[in-house]
Formats: C-alpha cells, sequence, structure tokens
C-alpha cells in the first residue's frame, strides 16, 4: 500500500521539520490499516507558525494581489481534485460519489467564491460624517473537524485570506492528510510565506496552544459543542474574537400536504450522508399523524437501500465511521434506545467501523434519540398532529443549526420561519455556497460562507471627518 507520510509542517512558506520526533498515525477506517504518519506538533511549533503569520500579516492586510492569489490557489487545487477525492476516500471512509461530488466539489465552490469576492471588496461606506471602513481582524487561528477534512479547511482559510488575514491552521488529527493537498496547492500558487501554516497534531496540545496564544486575534472553530466551549474560555481571557460552527440535531417537517414520498426519500439521504457523520443531518423526522406509518414503512424500505462496505464500491453508499471509538458512540445510542427499531441487521464488513442504517420510530421527542448529536446514520421518527406541535418539537432542542420543512409552499415557508435554526431547506431547497451558514443556541456563533463568513474576519471602522 502506498504511504501517505507527511513528515513536516508549513511555516513560513517552508517545509519545516517539527519540535518533536513524535508522528499520529493516520488509519484507513475502512481496512484498520495505517495510512501514513504526520507530526504531532507541540506549542513551539503553534509559536513558531504563529510568529511567522504575525509577520506576514502587515504586508497581506495591504495586498491588493489577494483575488489573483486566490485564483491561482483554486487553480492549482482543482488540479487536484482527484488526488482530494481518493485521499478522503481513504482516511475518511466516504463514498467515492460523495468524495468527489461533495468533499471534492464543494471546497471548490466555496474558494471560487472567496477568489470572486476578494476581487471586488465591499466599498467604503458613509454614515453621516463617517466614513466606515473594513480591516482584516489579524492573526486567525484555524481549526477545523474530520468529517469534511477540506471543505471545513476552506471554509476558513479561504474566507480569512480574502478578507486580509494571516492563518495557523490545525486540521483534525483522525482525517489530516488532505490538509495537505491544499497546502501543497497553496504552496505553488506561491502564496506569499507564512500567509497560510499547518501544524498538525491533538487538540489538548496543538490546538489547546493555538486557542490561548496571546498574538492570535481570532479562533474560528468547527467541531463539539464541548471543545468550542473550552476554546471559548481560552481565548477569553485575551478576550480575543471566537467563531464557532458546533452540533446539530435537526429536524425534518414533514406536514400533512407534503408530497411525502419524496420528503421520506430525501430526508433519509440526507440523514445518512456521509454515514450520518454531518452536523446538519436531518436526524428527527417529523410526520403528521395522518401519514405517519406510511412514512415509517417508506423511511425503513428507503433505509434498506443504503448498502454498506468499501468506499470505493460503486454499490457502496454507506462507508465506515471515522473511527472505532466514534462506531462504539454510536452503537451505544443504539443499544440504550427504547424506541421501536423498523430496520434490519445486516452482516456487515469484517474489518473496519461500519455501523448499519438505522431507524427508529415512535421516538420521545425529549429522549436521548431525539436529543443527542449521534453523529452516525440513525433516524428518528416522531409524530405530531398539528403544525404548531411540530414547530414546538423541532425547536425542543439545545442545537438550532440547520432543517427542513416539506408542505405546500406558503404553509412550508410560515413553518420554515419558526424554527429556531441557522438554515432551512423548504421542499428540497438546494445547498447554496455562498449563503451564511451558522447556528443558534449551542450550535454556534457566527457565520460562515458568502459575504456573511467574509465578514467575520474583519473588524469594522469608523473615520470621523
Amino acid at each position: 500500500m502506498t504511504s501517505f507520510d507527511r513528515p513536516h509542517l508549513y511555516i513560513g512558506g517552508e517545509w519545516v521539520t517539527p519540535a518533536s520526533t513524535e508522528t499520529i498515525a493516520v488509519e484507513n477506517p475502512a481496512t484498520e490499516e495505517v495510512l501514513g504518519h504526520v507530526p504531532a506538533g507541540t506549542a513551539a511549533d503553534v509559536d513558531r507558525a504563529v510568529a511567522a503569520a504575525r509577520a506576514a500579516f502587515d504586508g497581506w492586510a495591504a495586498s491588493t494581489r489577494r483575488a489573483e492569489v486566490l485564483d491561482r490557489l483554486h487553480t492549482a487545487l482543482a488540479a487536484r481534485a482527484g488526488d482530494i477525492a481518493r485521499v478522503v476516500g481513504l482516511e475518511l471512509g466516504a463514498p467515492l460519489k460523495i468524495a468527489k461530488a461533495v468533499q471534492a466539489g464543494l471546497p471548490l465552490a466555496v474558494l471560487r467564491s472567496y477568489a470572486d469576492l476578494a476581487a471586488r471588496p465591499a466599498p467604503e461606506t458613509t454614515v453621516g460624517n463617517s466614513l466606515i471602513e473594513h480591516e482584516p481582524i489579524g492573526v486567525v487561528g484555524a481549526i477545523t473537524p474530520w468529517n469534511y477534512p477540506l471543505h471545513q479547511v476552506v471554509a476558513k482559510v479561504a474566507a480569512a485570506l480574502a478578507a486580509g488575514c494571516t492563518v495557523v491552521l490545525k486540521p483534525s488529527e483522525l482525517t489530516p492528510l488532505v490538509a495537505f493537498l491544499l497546502i501543497d496547492a497553496a504552496d505553488e500558487a506561491g502564496v506569499p510565506a507564512g500567509v497560510l501554516n499547518v501544524v498538525t497534531g491533538t487538540g489538548p496540545v496543538v490546538g489547546a496552544a493555538l486557542a490561548g496564544h496571546p498574538d492570535v486575534d481570532m479562533v474560528s472553530f468547527t467541531g463539539s459543542t464541548a471543545t468550542g466551549r473550552a476554546i471559548t474560555h481560552a481565548a477569553a481571557d485575551r478576550i480575543a474574537k471566537v467563531a464557532l460552527e458546533l452540533g446539530g440535531k435537526s429536524a425534518n417537517v414533514i406536514l400533512e400536504d407534503a408530497d411525502l414520498t419524496r420528503a421520506v426519500k430525501v430526508g433519509v439521504g440526507n440523514a445518512f450522508l456521509n454515514s450520518g457523520q454531518t452536523c446538519t443531518a436531518w436526524t428527527r423526522m417529523l410526520v403528521h399523524r395522518s401519514h405517519y406509518d406510511e412514512a415509517v414503512a417508506l423511511a425503513a424500505k428507503t433505509a434498506d437501500g443504503y448498502p454498506v462496505g468499501d468506499p470505493f464500491d460503486a454499490n457502496t453508499r454507506l462507508g465506515p465511521l471515522v473511527s472505532r471509538a466514534q462506531r462504539d458512540r454510536v452503537l451505544g445510542f443504539i443499544e440504550r434506545a427504547t424506541a421501536r427499531r423498523v430496520t434490519g441487521e445486516p452482516s456487515l464488513p469484517a474489518k473496519g467501523h461500519f455501523v448499519a442504517p438505522t431507524v427508529f420510530a415512535d421516538v420521545d421527542p425529549s429522549s436521548e434519540l431525539a436529543q443527542e448529536e449521534i453523529f452516525g446514520p440513525v433516524l428518528s421518527i416522531i409524530p405530531f398532529s398539528s403544525d404548531d406541535e411540530a414547530v414546538a418539537i423541532a425547536n425542543n432542542s439545545k442545537y438550532g443549526l440547520a432543517g427542513g420543512v416539506w408542505g405546500s409552499d406558503d404553509r412550508a415557508l410560515a413553518v420554515a420561519r419558526r424554527l429556531r435554526t441557522g438554515q432551512v431547506d423548504v421542499n428540497g431547497g438546494s445547498f447554496n455556497p455562498v449563503a451564511p451558514f451558522g447556528g443558534y443556541k449551542q450550535s454556534g456563533v457566527g457565520r460562515e460562507l458568502g459575504e456573511f463568513g467574509l465578514s467575520e474576519f474583519q473588524q469594522v471602522k469608523a473615520i470621523q471627518r
């Protein structure tokens, strides 16, 4: 098997030797074989990377060529699209179709949008006798998750660079390899030295050092709510800005006048996307009682049509979960559930961290199954009797990241407006990579993507004349 060892860190425009000789093994979750190793970075590596980012900041903030650099980066990254899909398929276990379309395709679309935004910066505006300017916030620490390992990196890095910030990136230690493809592309594209740096390592070491670093002006984090809380505390000591994209437990509301077949099939697909390892997954399906039994039967049949197996097999629709720990966590939720399981238990590959597609019916809206983010291919179906009850159940969550509503257009839109969540799809509206993305409540603070994502990395200055 080809080795994917990446022994160096990228700091100050150079591949450098880490401060420690310790490494982190990167596993293929479908085979449980080691793909390669990356450096186990240290606080000293973070210090070096932050110093490089600080030294590069003034020049990058003043540059009029940011759009040109991002355009070259897009070209270099697009040339690696096939490698991106393959690497994500290997280190995450994403089925190849998803790896190509989403894991490789979406970050390219996002990067393209930020190259375009950098080419047309917001004009200066006036309010009375004040001139309003938008300036980059400074050095950004970007800490990214394992489930969409390139998209989440690009959503932060491209926005920060377009805004004029410099970045120190810590990718997830579970899926760090694809981030190196971005750095390879950045090096080839001539991103100026120190503008983009990468330090691999664990959250408790590298992540903590970055979040608490006195010379980091902003931390942008995607991951668990518990870790987001710790990062907020670390940044609070120096009053640094924090942007957080955290957990979700999104509801898919199917009203009585919805196209039931389409709503259920799309809903199951959304819940199982990326083997359920998606923060926006519609993991609660709320169905009007008049169609409830039909919906349960249809959801079970649809779920049974999701073959589990080798991510590189064209017939596979569900790959493995990212790690043994994640698999065991998901299985724990399934084993503790008291609701009615309506899907079977198919045989799974002997090796790999696989979980069968699982649908529960008659789920108590206040139960663990309906309240906790499981992050696996597990769907809960809950009945409701009125639009008001559906809204109450949907909003009965500590999270508020995404959701869906199906029904006649005006009625579905009215329900969507009542959901306390950052993004809602009505009747299968497609994902928009330039619309603001982020959550309410414990799903986070701030927004990513498009102009709203760009503004997160900017300060606003008023100059009175």
